[in-house]
């Protein structure tokens, strides 16, 4: 094998020939020729990945190898790990992007000389983007302003010239030569999106100064070269922004535990949240360009939800995911020349060394690590940025408040993602009175659960405003809550309560916030402005939940009458369709088969859930299939607006390895989520219980969920709700399940069905169909039921109904 080769796991194996892991390990002990281990260890063996793709091939189990899979394995196979291979990557997406023609000459020579060439070439782009990878010092009278300069913004009654200060720590072009990307025409005014705030301290000895990307060098790039050019391949196709993004999103999915993620939705709801007033009446040329930190910048989501040109700051403690945020940022942006982005990102632990200390900026954006007691508390006892109170050192978020408030401009806006103790800990109290005495604090949102990490805690959202001097400090605080939104959301459309990830309706939540937050007025059990003085009691708790009860279920006297009715005539539908008496019968011995051998000859095939809620369009979850409630969102659609429907997915397999899915869509790639369409089965893969779900017309449309089976029967040779009918037998579902931990995972392969003529199978299924709708009505009544009950004993509680 030659030096260097990328490697890949069994699991990598598994993706690339759309199989199980177990089908791999069947391949290994079958095939006395399958290509033997290069590294690893013994419990997680490490191939060539050439060798096993030509082994694969010769075995007819891969036609050939996705461009963007194999991509995804040589970055996931570097010798020098998959993080530093996506850093070498992003240089080169980079490269691509802005100087194609360089790129083509390059690519053009043999590896090496390429890997010789790439450095300088990098080394350019990564200068016009990111800055110098070294600053340099204050430059002399009479030269042209350097990188990193930051001016003054004019404001509207402006008229002498911009002053110039500099600071290392700026974005801006890396060169004022016309002819260079990022050049910036000789005598017009630079980006300067931030200022010096009087009150910040000196800059802190020991900050990292150079750009968070530092550029690779010939040696390290080498094992790359390959890498660079699939992934150039790749981004001819699909663009050079998205292809890193689909190789940090699967680098970020094989983590789960080394990154807190902000979800996309949540960060555009933060974003909007912080948008300034449009300047009406002011020419676009006259608008200074807005300037936005990320103190705690994580994988940059926030930063990337910004709309519109934007100064853009970031600082992130671990170095390599400085690198591929900048990168991303970088990557993320317009591209062209006459839009370069003002960005900037650093390394470094931000409360303790803090790289932008001299920066006053529109707009702050923050996810803040939670619960961190090892925040600096006994080192930064007389930090200056401490002007509302010294936290303690459980309140290690109200350091990063008081932060984001000393990085603002007079009126600037920041807004934070908080955990819902700091709103009310007896530890922060005089901050957060503090807070509201000046008027930094204009509204603390809680939101549902799930809409964050972690998802089992409804979180907060704080917006800060920095008080301007003179100015008389707002009286009051807006409180919004909205969990009950999203449960009776989740009622309307008859979803069982309960809410997590998989339940929220984005566009309810957002609206609801952003409704609140630009009209600040009081909406019964949403939001509700209270003034100052009823916050500044002894707790000073300011949790929403506090002030805002939520909505009596059903509502006053006339509204639970409704439920009432809505439940009478609910259970009368439940008494027609409860079924006749059962009928005693004599167990017969039907020849019987397996859905894997029906998916072996071509009676149905078997499908993956690959979708996870967040993205476009509704997605069918295991929640949804557990409780019988709806996927929420609208349909997937093509171009044309024709709904998506086809089998793309992940194949299942059978015990030998063969994949038992059809051919995929034209032009589907293997991450292209499954479609439902009608007449569909859907099993749940864990929990050991006996719930199938056939898909309908209302559930067309959404994409299958993770954690889920689809089986897409041949109406031809199948009934789906026979089909489904015997899927949902005790006896069946356990000796199909496996019980090797402490959940039960069902295999719906080995899951048994009779040999029945079709017309045999419908018969069956009317019957299983009844079954169905008696199960949904009963369901339907419990929670009517439910809703009553607690209406009616709150209503007695608060004396809105009476109890004659």
């Amino acid at each position: 094998m030659p030096e260097n080769a990328t490697e890949v796991t069994a699991a990598g194996i598994a993706r690339l020939a759309g199989v199980g892991r177990a089908a791999v390990s069947n391949w290994r002990r079958r095939h006395a020729d399958f290509p033997q281990p290069v590294g690893g260890t013994a419990a997680s063996p490490s191939f060539a990945l050439a060798d096993v793709e030509q082994w694969l091939r010769d075995q007819g189990k891969l036609a050939e190898v996705p461009l963007r899979e194999r991509v995804w394995q040589e970055v996931a196979g570097h010798p020098a790990g998959a993080a530093q291979a996506l850093v070498h990557t992003g240089c080169a997406l980079l490269l691509v992007r802005d100087r194609p023609t360089a790129w083509l000459e390059l690519t053009a020579a043999s590896d090496e000389r390429m890997a010789d060439a790439l450095p300088h070439a990098v080394d350019h782009v990564l200068t016009a983007r990111l800055g110098p990878d070294t600053p340099s010092g204050t430059p002399g009278p009479g030269r042209a302003t350097p990188p990193g300069a930051v001016r003054t913004p004019r404001t509207a009654d402006s008229t002498a010239p911009d002053s110039t200060t500099f600071d290392s720590t700026a974005p801006g072009p890396a060169t004022f030569d016309s002819t260079t990307p990022g050049s910036t025409e000789p005598g017009s005014t630079g980006p300067g999106p931030a200022v010096v705030h009087p009150a910040n301290p000196p800059v802190v000895p020991g900050v990292h100064r150079a750009r968070a990307v530092r550029t690779p060098t010939a040696q390290a790039l080498l094992p790359s070269v390959p890498l660079l050019r699939a992934a150039a391949q790749l981004a001819a196709g699909i663009g050079a922004g998205q292809t890193f993004e689909f190789l940090l999103g699967r680098h970020l999915d094989a983590n789960p535990r080394q990154f807190t993620l902000t979800p996309p939705h949540l960060a555009e709801l933060m974003a909007d949240l912080a948008e300034p007033p449009k300047d009406v009446g002011r020419p676009a040329p006259d608008r200074p360009l807005r300037s936005v930190l990320d103190p705690a910048a994580g994988t940059g989501a926030l930063l990337r939800a910004v709309a519109g040109p934007a100064a853009l700051y970031a600082q992130e403690a671990d170095a390599g995911l400085a690198a591929l945020t900048a990168l991303r940022l970088a990557l993320g942006a317009d591209g062209t020349h006459s839009s370069l982005p003002s960005l900037a990102v650093r390394t470094g632990d931000t409360l303790r060394a803090d790289a932008f200390a001299r920066l006053a900026t529109d707009t702050v954006l923050c996810h803040p690590p939670f619960n961190d007691r090892n925040w600096g508390h006994d080192e930064l006892a007389y930090d200056p940025r401490w002007e509302y109170g010294f936290p303690a050192r459980v309140e290690s978020e109200l350091a990063w408040v008081q932060h984001a408030l000393a990085r603002l401009r007079d009126g600037g806006t920041a807004v934070l993602l908080m955990p819902p103790a700091a709103a009310s800990r007896r530890s922060g109290r005089r901050i957060r009175a503090d807070l509201l005495r000046r008027g930094a604090l204009r509204a603390v949102i809680a939101l549902p659960a799930g809409a964050a990490p972690p998802y089992g805690i409804p979180l907060h959202l704080w917006v800060l405003r920095r008080p301007t001097p003179g100015v008389r400090p707002g009286p009051d605080l807006l409180l919004a809550d909205t969990a009950g939104l999203a449960a009776s959301a989740g009622e309307a459309g008859g979803k069982a309560a309960g809410g997590g990830r998989d339940r929220l309706d984005w566009p309810v939540v957002r609206a609801a916030v952003l409704d609140a937050w630009r009209d600040r007025a009081d909406v019964p059990g949403v939001s509700r402005v209270v003034p100052v003085v009823e916050l500044l009691d002894d707790d000073v708790d300011l949790a929403p939940a506090r002030y805002l009860p939520r909505p009596t279920p059903g509502g006053d006297a006339c509204g639970l009458g409704e439920v009432r009715e809505r439940l009478a005539e609910t259970l009368r539908l439940t008494a027609r369709l409860t079924p006749p008496p059962a009928i005693s019968g004599v167990p017969t011995h039907r020849p019987r088969t397996t859905v894997g051998e029906l998916a072996r000859g071509g009676a149905l095939s078997l499908h993956t859930g690959t979708a996870a809620p967040g993205g476009q369009g509704p997605v069918l979850t295991e929640h949804d299939v557990l409780t019988g409630a709806d996927p929420a969102g609208t349909p997937l659609t093509g171009e044309a607006g024709t709904s998506l429907t086809g089998p793309a997915g992940t194949s299942l397999t059978d015990a030998a390895g063969t994949p038992l899915t059809g051919p995929e869509a034209p032009g589907a790639a293997p991450d292209d989520p499954v479609v439902l369409e009608p007449g569909d089965v859907v099993v749940p893969v864990l929990g050991g219980g006996t719930v199938v779900r056939v898909v309908g017309e209302r559930e067309a449309g959404a994409a299958l969920g993770r954690n889920l089976q689809l089986l897409r029967p041949d109406p031809a040779a199948l009934d789906p709700w026979f089909l489904a009918g015997f899927l949902r037998g005790t006896a069946n579902n356990r000796q199909a399940s496996s019980y090797a931990s402490t959940a039960a995972r069902l295999d719906a392969r080995r899951l048994h069905l009779p040999r029945m003529p079709l017309a045999e199978q419908r018969r069956y299924g009317e019957r299983f169909r009844e079954l169905a709708a008696f199960e949904e009505a009963l369901r339907t009544a419990e929670r009517l039921g439910g809703v009553l009950v607690q209406g009616m004993y709150d209503g007695l509680t608060d004396g809105t109904v009476t109890p004659a």
